[in-house]
């Protein structure tokens, strides 16, 4: 009977440690994260992205698609479907599809700790319809760095946009995206029960003029710096990612019209 016992303690123990919401590896709402999908699994992650400027209003609604090629390299396809609205007139349709990569370089565990760092590409394509594109095939490279323990979440990371020149000779600029983020678990809870994370993001924008026949454009480029509280929620391999991006300070070159908020939401099932 004790042998019995003892083995069934070890096996709900070794369940435990595999499941935990740390083997879950979470990524900030609106930042890039290091974290990659095990070997042959499958992300789908529905969600919806929402700003506000002024009378302008943009709504997405995309299916995200993830595969794991291996158990540090992940790759997949996110399929937008756009509205935008500017308080008189309205257009929906399909937006420009997305594809992407991500690869775990550099991992490091220790007692309920895990610390790892990607790169991170992806390639937004020329494919919306309605002009609710841009126009261009543009392309984000990234690097991010994670710290996830069983109470304390950090991340940073460093993002820059490659934008190409439309066939109007517009050539939007390029943009620096900076991602400094901090995370708490207030109950440490096991595998089987649901798990929550609130997270508190700081997020930069610094983006260079736009050019037209190579002359830059006064009113474009600039700086945003938001602060985003959000909150990750799992119960074993569901988990539902939501924030909200708040303007915290503006620089913006010329007369643009300052960002209002952005907001998103995101449910995401590991198969």
């Amino acid at each position: 009977m004790y042998q019995k016992q003892s083995f069934k303690y070890l096996a709900v123990c070794l369940c435990s440690s595999l499941f935990s919401p740390l083997a879950l590896a979470h990524d900030p709402v609106f930042g890039l994260g290091p974290h990659v999908l095990f070997k042959d699994g499958l992300e789908i992650a529905p969600e919806i992205h929402q700003s506000k400027n002024g009378n302008k209003r943009d709504t997405e609604l995309g299916a995200e698609i993830t595969y794991g090629l291996t158990g540090d390299w992940a790759a997949g396809i996110e399929a937008p479907y756009v509205s935008q609205s500017d308080g008189s007139q309205s257009e929906r349709g399909q937006g420009d599809l997305r594809i992407f990569t991500k690869y775990r370089f550099w991992r490091k565990d220790g007692p309920g700790l895990q610390q790892s760092m990607s790169l991170a590409l992806k390639l937004k394509t020329d494919t919306a319809s309605n002009n609710l594109g841009t126009g261009t095939t543009d392309s984000i490279l990234g690097l991010t760095y994670g710290y996830e323990g069983r109470k304390w979440y950090r991340w940073a990371a460093a993002r820059y946009r490659f934008n190409n020149t439309n066939d109007a000779g517009l050539k939007r600029g390029n943009k620096l995206l900076l991602d400094l983020v901090a995370g708490i678990r207030p109950h440490q809870s096991g595998y089987m029960e649901p798990d929550t994370v609130w997270l508190i993001e700081l997020n930069g924008e610094l983006g260079q003029q736009a050019e037209l026949g190579g002359n830059n454009l006064a009113n474009t480029g600039g700086s945003e710096w938001f602060v985003s509280p959000g909150i990750f929620w799992t119960k074993r391999n569901f988990a539902i990612k939501a924030g909200v991006q708040i303007p915290l300070i503006s620089n913006l070159n010329g007369n643009q019209i300052k960002s209002d908020y952005r907001a998103k939401l995101v449910l995401e099932w590991h198969l």
